[in-house]
């Protein structure tokens, strides 16, 4: 007779042993995807690739530093702009989360959050490209601020509800205005995860090639002017990998590999930040 205990544990090693084969299951397709890139796009990765604009057609060689500088650029206005919205946004409906104005922005960005990127684009194109009649880098940053700001949000509401009620009420006890415990006391011990939250939502829109085929366009020249049409990395991969020629192919992989690369720098630090947060605590 097999006893109770010999099969509890069992029991526990075969869904052990589950729980093992669906996490190798979900890891599996990021595996292959980076297998996919470093075995494609390896290939052309040199430091050319990183400082010069691409070459004419039908000539080897040429890189996308032009896209890299815009998308630093499209994407570090983006963060201006969606980062502090969002923060600020997400403060209000924590410490003033009874309130008919708060309830309706978190409706509003539970809605935005899961709105296709292309539609945000479509709206920015609407309201701001058709505007000023022309196709802009700007255009493209409204685009990716308004994909970032119900994901800073939402996370810095949940950060700052998980601040103890003691501190808050040791602030006012000592005379501090609620403004000011809220932006000392409150925005200060929840600033590691919203670090993070700002991170992961950058990495987030990095990527995004829908909202800036309808705002910043894409260029083959250096501009620095963000009321001009502006090439960005995942321009540049949508464009060689549609197009005829194997080396744009070529480039488009090792975009692709340059992209993730960056998204998987932004997602360590996220991570990094969120356990030295829980290290401290």
């Amino acid at each position: 007779m097999i006893s109770r205990r010999a099969l509890r544990r069992g029991k526990s090693r075969v869904m052990v042993g589950l729980m093992g084969v669906a996490v190798l299951v979900a890891i599996l397709p990021l595996f292959l995807i980076l297998a996919s890139l470093v075995i494609e796009g390896a290939s052309s990765l040199s430091i050319s690739f990183f400082v010069n604009r691409p070459a004419p057609v039908g000539e080897t060689g040429g890189g996308v530093a032009h896209a890299i500088l815009g998308t630093l650029m499209i994407v570090g206005v983006a963060s201006a702009v969606g980062i502090p919205l969002g923060v600020a946004a997400g403060i209000y409906c924590s410490e003033y989360r009874g309130t008919r104005l708060a309830w309706v922005t978190r409706f509003v960005a539970d809605v935005l959050n899961g709105t296709p990127s292309i539609v945000v684009g479509l709206l920015a194109w609407t309201w701001v490209v058709a505007t000023q009649k022309h196709f802009s880098a700007l255009a493209g940053s409204i685009a990716l601020a308004f994909l970032m700001v119900p994901m800073v949000m939402r996370t810095t509401e949940e950060l700052v509800r998980l601040v103890p009620d003691s501190l808050r009420e040791a602030a006012l006890a000592l005379g501090y205005p609620r403004w000011r415990t809220t932006l000392v006391v409150v925005l200060r011990t929840a600033l590691p995860g919203i670090v993070t939250g700002s991170l992961l939502a950058v990495a987030r829109v990095a990527g995004e090639t829908a909202p800036l085929l309808f705002t910043a366009l894409g260029s083959e020249y250096f501009s620095f002017d963000m009321d001009r049409p502006m090439a960005a990395l995942p321009l540049v991969v949508y464009k060689y990998a549609t197009g005829p020629y194997p080396e744009w192919h070529k480039l488009a992989w090792t975009a692709s590999l340059v992209l993730i690369l960056v998204v998987l720098v932004l997602n360590v630090a996220a991570r990094l930040a969120t356990r030295q947060r829980f290290d401290r605590a």
